[in-house]
C-alpha cells in the first residue's frame, strides 16, 4: 500500500490475516472524535474535531488466540500491538497486519542473552524491518515454544 493507511484499512487488514490464520477478533471497540480517542495532543480540550475538521477514529481490538493479541490502531499513523503481555508501542499501521501475520506464522521468535540477561521478542517483518520488545517474567507457554 502506498501512502497512509486509515483506522479502517488497518482494521480490514488485520481481519484479513486473522481470518487467513483462523483466528477471529473477539472485540472490536471504536472510538470516533478526539475527545474519545485515547491519546490526542492536537485537538483544544473537549473538542470532537481536530483543528482541521476531522474526526479521528481509533480501534481497540483483541483477537482469539493464543498468543493472546490485543492491538489498538492510534489516528496518528502508528499501532499498538501487545503480543501475550509484550507490548510493542509505535508499529506503523503500514506494518500491523504483517507483523501480527508473522506471529501467527511463526517467524516470532524469543531470543535470551546469558549476560547482561535479556529475554526479548523478535518480530520480523518483510523489507528488512525487525521489532524487539524485552519480554518479562514470567513467560507464557506460546511464548516459551518461540525460544530461539
Amino acid at each position: 500500500m502506498i501512502g497512509p493507511m486509515y483506522t479502517e484499512e488497518v482494521l480490514t487488514a488485520v481481519r484479513d490475516v486473522a481470518a487467513r490464520h483462523g483466528r477471529t477478533l473477539t472485540t472490536v471497540e471504536h472510538d470516533i472524535g478526539a475527545d474519545r480517542v485515547s491519546r490526542r495532543t492536537g485537538a483544544p480540550l473537549l473538542a470532537v474535531t481536530d483543528p482541521d475538521g476531522s474526526l479521528p477514529h481509533e480501534v481497540y481490538a483483541e483477537i482469539a488466540g493464543p498468543p493472546a493479541v490485543e492491538l489498538t490502531v492510534h489516528p496518528e499513523g502508528d499501532t499498538r500491538i501487545v503480543v501475550e503481555g509484550v507490548e510493542f508501542a509505535d508499529v506503523p499501521h503500514e506494518h500491523a497486519a504483517a507483523f501480527l501475520d508473522a506471529v501467527y506464522a511463526g517467524r516470532a521468535r524469543l531470543r535470551t542473552r546469558l549476560f547482561p540477561p535479556a529475554t526479548t521478542l523478535v518480530v520480523p517483518v518483510p523489507g528488512d524491518v525487525t521489532y524487539r520488545e524485552p519480554v518479562g517474567l514470567p513467560v507464557s507457554p506460546w511464548l516459551s515454544a518461540r525460544r530461539h
